[in-house]
């Protein structure tokens, strides 16, 4: 069952192919291990995906795809995942990041007056670590659902079929059951009709 639904909704190898931006890996992208859909597969593409879509960084389709080429992960869906960081996201996303580098650094939030180039570089810093500790946290949490959430379809999954046999042998049960019956009943009538009559 989660094979189906990725594969309803991941975009298919020939679209990625023709992606201007991923031209760069050219003959790489023909290798079956990249749209492969199974647990280890698509756990590691959401890591992968999450990770480089929270670095504040420019290309972050291109870093997703040598990461899912290097580690053997779904391109498509390492791909798709980038693109929560879009340009409607960008700014609650990194500022997030920021403040969370700040507060780890110990560093008060800059209230936007006295805006320089040397401030602007030492926030760098700040955004950068806030970046890095939120792509390995929300990556290793994509990560971890993925896994559960198959587990748990697969484990719905064989507790269906289980139903399904039970209640295929209960229905083989009750004919069998109808058939001995209706052979008890013929055998009495038999035995009626061959008795002598008085």
């Amino acid at each position: 069952m989660p094979r189906r639904i990725f594969r309803k909704y991941l975009p298919k190898p020939e679209r990625l192919r023709e992606h201007k931006s991923l031209s760069f890996l050219g003959e790489v992208l023909s290798d079956p291990n990249l749209w492969h859909i199974n647990r280890r597969s698509l756990a590691g593409a959401a890591f992968i995906g999450i990770f480089a879509g929270l670095l504040p960084i420019p290309l972050q389709m291109g870093l997703a795809a040598l990461l899912a080429v290097r580690f053997h992960c779904n391109l498509p869906l390492s791909i798709v995942l980038v693109w929560i960081s879009n340009p409607v996201t960008y700014v609650p996303i990194f500022y997030f990041n920021y403040r969370i580098g700040a507060w780890l650094l110990g560093m008060p939030p800059h209230s936007g007056d006295a805006i320089t180039v040397a401030w602007f570089v030492e926030q760098l810093v700040p955004l950068w670590m806030g970046s890095v500790l939120s792509a390995v946290v929300f990556g290793g949490a994509a990560y971890i659902t993925v896994k559960v959430a198959w587990r748990l379809a697969v484990i719905r999954s064989w507790n269906l079929r289980a139903r399904n046999r039970e209640r295929i042998q209960r229905r083989e049960a009750r004919k069998a059951e109808k058939a001995e019956k209706a052979q008890e009943k013929m055998q009495e009538e038999q035995q009626k009709d061959d008795s002598p009559e008085r």
